[in-house]
């Protein structure tokens, strides 16, 4: 099979296209990427000469390169996206423009190409704000609450409904907060684990009670690749790690792995809006597809922190201008950043 996977040189995207190629099948993948500030081809620097993977660069708003990069694809996995949520409040605009105009480019050619399966990756936060004790499952009603969570369930509408009026091959997934090696070092854990390795304060939102289910990275892409091969069309399917915990306990757990103080916690003005508790019922990848993670969060964050450490030169890479920008921004002056939303109501 010949699989256009977008988004490829992102955090999970990247792990996906390794756990392909490793996977023992004649899969051909080609990676279509726009390397923002989040794609790094570093994160596949081990496979790039592989005779099934190629590269092209694009974006997935471009329904040219799109058509392109999709000839002689039967098969489409769509991880491309703006995927951070304070990135999505303080400039919504290229979050709904890539999230949801390029889904729907991406949509239309695959559609006009009788592209055969379409496996669209999205998130657990279209279900919203939780209360304590409840999961929800793949009926829950999408109810986002960020720019960036209001994104992907319109994507996932998108994709609902060229299912349903066009009978279009297309199957959802929803994940839960995934972690692991390559994670851009914006999002939570990374954040936490490199500013613990630098003696640096771990910026925590508000209390930091908020509540996460946390999957590791690899058990995330062998779900989808077994949704990929046996998954039914129109289907959505949650894949979560059951492991929830909440923010300061994370930033406890990364501390204490490396011998740290809790003194480096440094509580800063939360997230607006900011959602307490997701959680995710996963009964039915489980019956259906016989998945379930096999990472422990003991063995995971230990296996992340480990990358971590040993991948110093990789952190300075991504830690360039962008990085540095958004860190001054979104915490070191994240009290104008604030003003400026609230200024704008």
């Amino acid at each position: 099979m010949k699989l256009l996977v977008t988004g490829g040189a992102g955090f999970i995207g990247s792990n996906f296209i390794r756990l392909a190629l490793a996977h023992g099948r004649d899969d051909q993948i080609v990676n279509f990427d726009a390397l923002t500030y989040a794609g790094n081809l570093l994160n596949l620097a081990d496979v790039t000469s592989q005779a099934g993977y190629q590269f092209i660069k694009g974006d997935i708003r471009d329904g040219d390169a799109v058509r392109r990069a999709l000839e002689g694809c039967e098969a489409v996995v769509h991880f491309a996206a703006e995927s951070h949520v304070d990135r999505s409040i303080y400039e919504p605009a290229p979050i709904i423009s890539t999230n949801v105009g390029g889904t729907l480019v991406l949509l239309q050619a695959a559609r006009e190409l009788k592209v055969q399966r379409f496996l669209h990756v999205s998130t657990d936060e279209v279900y919203g704000d939780l209360p304590p004790g409840s999961c929800a499952d793949e009926s829950h009603p999408l109810q986002g609450n960020s720019p960036y969570a209001a994104s992907k369930a319109g994507a996932d509408l998108l994709v609902r409904s060229f299912v349903r009026t066009y009978g279009f091959p297309a199957i959802i997934t929803r994940a839960s907060n995934n972690y692991g090696p390559y994670q851009f070092p914006e999002k939570f854990l990374p954040l936490m684990i490199c500013n613990a390795l630098e003696g640096r304060a771990l910026p925590v939102y508000g209390d930091g009670l908020q509540e996460r289910d946390w999957v590791h990275v690899e058990d995330h892409c062998r779900a989808l690749l077994l949704v990929l091969e046996r998954g039914r069309d129109g289907e959505v399917y949650n894949i979560g790690g059951g492991n929830p915990e909440k923010n300061l306990t994370m930033a406890k757990r990364v501390l204490n792995a490396l011998g740290r103080e809790s003194s480096l916690i440094e509580h800063v003005a939360d997230r607006p809006g900011h959602d307490r508790r997701y959680s995710l019922d996963c009964g039915k990848i489980r019956r259906e597809l016989n998945w379930k993670p096999t990472i422990s969060l003991d063995e995971g964050i230990a296996q992340t922190i480990a990358w971590y450490k040993q991948n110093q030169a990789w952190i300075q890479q991504v830690k360039g201008g962008e990085y540095r920008r958004y860190y001054e921004t979104y915490y070191t002056h994240r009290d104008v950043a604030l003003q400026a939303v609230k200024a704008c109501r």
